[in-house]
């Protein structure tokens, strides 16, 4: 990486963290931003995701307008971000519904993950992907002015600061708190995503996002923008086991959950056999599924790593197992909230550097020295501090809320005691409001971090 550069950036992981930490950084005078993905080629993998009014405003903040686009992103006709029914009458027994002033661009959407991805990567300029390159280890250089990052093809780069969004199994995350380490949390879930003339033919197939609740099983529904091609359809279904009890093929050799597997639509139809018949229809189509044993990890005490060089976005920092459909914002937040931490700190060299570019362009100047050692490292640290302080506290309830509603439903599941209709319905209705995930606003808690008015911020806005 550049060694002149007012800062070089490493950022490992080329999923929607790094990608969209990239995008916020590359272009801006002296910063020298390069993504490092383990990976020989992006494959076009995965289910579905969805992004919520804070994920969906954030991308629009950094000009990425295409993920807001119908072409790849379904949003509920009736407004609505989600909608429950019961599993054997599929009624609507409530719906989730925005709290504050949302822009209809800015409503809950769902997307083929493979669509999202494809749209972040428009935006990434080619010459920063670097493939093929799995993280191995990191240290400081000799002089402890910058770190250097070795991968597992044996070649190195030096950096002054790194991100690890390499996602729940972070490697980055791992060389500094090996006991973090994912667990499973008792969940299995059953992926598909398909054309959706495979169940156009259906009577009553539900035509907006919908998560029927059964006593100890899930099922959520929902059509997908095709991306330009035919529309999709995508089922989740999930199911709560006794991780303590119910290990067995659950987790890899080396104690990791399993995680995308190929799966039985038997054991599928079995699941749901005594759901009703338009769901049975449905999963009785499904022409494939895919597996996956959520995982969770603990919250790390510090994301500021390495010595104030490293720190953590997405899974890496705060995995908690894919409830809420929160990781997608989750993630873009943070590497918002990173770029803007970079771009604050270093906001006088940055606006030297470009002043300088201009006047070494005319033949005014000749070019500026770069930052003395020690002021970098400083730097580069009170950035990584700032940006823990925007988003820890945060992510650490998202966490802690997740923990607790895993905890409440295994303690059901180990009473032996089975739910009654009655009682199922009423947990239906007296949901969590979970709007204080969905509608945060990373911008405000970057201002109070900072402890600035938006007014003297508004140039790095």
């Amino acid at each position: 990486m550049d060694s002149q550069s007012v800062l070089s950036v490493a950022i490992v992981g080329a999923g929607i963290a790094g990608l969209t930490a990239a995008i916020a950084l590359q272009g801006k005078p002296g910063i020298d931003v390069r993504i490092y993905e383990r990976t020989k080629e992006l494959r076009e993998v995965g289910a579905t995701i969805a992004l919520g009014p804070n994920g969906l405003r954030t991308l629009e903040r950094l000009g990425i307008n295409n993920a807001l686009d119908d072409s790849i992103a379904f949003r509920n006709k009736s407004g609505h971000p989600m909608i429950y029914r019961h599993a054997q009458t599929n009624e609507t027994v409530s719906a989730d519904s925005h709290v504050g002033h949302i822009e209809p661009r800015h409503r809950t959407a769902r997307f083929f993950r493979p669509h999202l991805q494809r749209a972040l990567l428009q935006h990434v300029e080619p010459s920063r992907l670097h493939l093929g390159k799995a993280f191995s280890s990191i240290k400081p250089t000799q002089d402890g002015s910058r770190v250097v990052l070795t991968f597992a093809d044996g070649t190195t780069t030096e950096a002054d600061v790194v991100l690890g969004a390499d996602g729940i199994h972070s490697a980055v995350r791992r060389a500094f708190v090996p006991e973090t380490s994912a667990h499973w949390t008792g969940w299995v879930v059953f992926r598909s995503v398909f054309p959706r003339s495979v169940v156009a033919h259906i009577p009553d197939l539900p035509d907006e996002a919908v998560h029927y609740w059964g006593v100890d099983r899930t099922l959520f529904l929902s059509p997908l923008a095709g991306g330009g091609g035919e529309d999709l359809y995508a089922i989740v279904g999930s199911t709560q086991c006794d991780p303590e009890e119910e290990a067995s093929g659950a987790t890899s050799s080396k104690g990791e959950p399993v995680w995308n597997r190929e799966g039985s639509l038997e054991e599928v139809r079995e699941l749901y056999k005594d759901w009703h018949p338009t769901l049975r229809a449905i999963i009785e189509a499904n022409p494939h599924t895919r597996v996956y044993h959520n995982a969770a990890a603990d919250g790390l005490d510090s994301w500021v790593l390495g010595g104030g060089r490293v720190t953590v976005a997405g899974d890496a920092a705060h995995a908690h197992g894919g409830a809420f459909a929160a990781g997608g914002s989750l993630a873009i937040d943070d590497a918002w909230a990173f770029a803007q931490s970079i771009l604050h700190v270093f906001a006088r060299e940055i606006s030297s550097a470009a002043s300088s570019a201009r006047e070494v362009a005319d033949g005014t100047r000749s070019a500026p020295s770069p930052l003395q050692k020690r002021d970098k490292g400083d730097k580069v640290t009170a950035a990584l501090q700032l940006y823990e302080k925007t988003r820890k506290q945060h992510t650490d309830r998202v966490q802690k809320t997740v923990a607790d509603k895993n905890r409440a439903t295994l303690q059901r599941l180990r009473s032996g005691v089975i739910e009654s209709d009655q009682e199922l319905r009423r947990r239906m209705r007296t949901r969590q409001d979970l709007a204080w995930i969905h509608e945060h606003d990373v911008v405000s808690c970057f201002i109070k971090a900072v402890g600035s008015s938006e007014g003297e911020l508004v140039s790095h806005l």
